[in-house]
């Protein structure tokens, strides 16, 4: 096992969902380095490793640190796990991984389960482009702000939330995103595992009513494409087929409201039919 940093993911529930190379790098490591060490001690003790724990989180991160890039820079080798999943995904990795390698300190990924992903996939939603935006603000007023300037992105969002602010949340995502389709996944990989479909307010109804516990990811669907408003196009087709050709009709009013031809086209013959037929 060659010296480094190894960022190591864990289970998100099923203890099962371990990959061998992950076993064997907590088995043959000089330390590994926790977010909460009582969670990693289960994990160890259902696969027989012994190994020293260290613990290292938001709160002791700063104090930490120096001691941790010490090691490293002695050549030991030392995993970094957070409590469930992927490290570094909205846990505290980042800053000690940006150090490691600002430091010159050789950095190694062993990949494994993502809550993200695994919502991801198990949605039913588009998966070509999507954004991870982890936890959103705790104040309604920054909450709301952050969804406004993710309304317009073309993709599928991914967001974190803890249990007790899912129900304000998905009604803020529902004023600002309204009946876009979405997913609630829940406690993903366990015993009570729960994926529950809809548009964001039938959601947000649910939950008003079904208080969640466990873990929480939030899938939403990008924007639906919007049906063209054709009452004005119908308008200014029979006024302009008054005194013009179908075809130059249907391109005038095309380039003027900025809609597709052929469905102008299509609704140009259909009035002609009309007219035709009354007369």
């Amino acid at each position: 096992m060659e010296e480094g940093l190894y960022i190591t993911a864990t289970p998100l529930g099923n203890v099962r969902d371990i990959s061998l190379r992950a076993l064997d790098i907590l088995s043959a490591c000089d330390a590994i380095l926790a977010e909460d060490t009582r969670t990693t001690a289960k994990l160890l003790t259902v696969y027989g490793i012994s190994r020293s724990l260290v613990s290292y989180n938001d709160h002791n991160g700063t104090r930490v640190r120096p001691h941790i890039l010490k090691r490293l820079a002695d050549g030991e080798r030392l995993v970094l796990v957070s409590d469930a999943g992927m490290p570094l995904v909205s846990d505290p990795g980042y800053k000690l991984v940006r150090e490691a390698i600002t430091a010159g300190l050789k950095i190694h990924v062993v990949p494994g389960a993502s809550a993200a992903i695994a919502a991801l996939v198990v949605s039913g939603l588009p998966t070509n482009r999507f954004l991870f935006v982890g936890f959103l603000p705790v104040t309604q007023d920054a909450r709301r702000t952050a969804l406004e300037e993710l309304k317009a992105f073309p993709c599928t969002l991914i967001f974190f939330e803890a249990p007790q602010r899912l129900t304000k949340t998905l009604d803020d995502m529902n004023g600002v995103f309204r009946r876009r389709n979405a997913v609630v996944a829940r406690e993903l990989t366990k015993l009570h595992e729960d994926v529950r479909r809809g548009d964001l307010q039938s959601l947000a109804t649910f939950y008003e009513t079904n208080l969640p516990r466990g873990e929480v990811t939030i899938v939403i669907g990008p924007p639906k494409d919007e049906e063209p408003d054709f009452g004005k196009a119908d308008q200014l087709l029979q006024k302009a087929m008054a005194f013009m050709p179908l075809r130059g009709a249907v391109d005038l009013v095309s380039e003027a409201l900025s809609l597709p031809r052929k469905s102008l086209y299509a609704r140009a013959l259909l009035h002609r039919q009309i007219h035709d037929d009354a007369t």
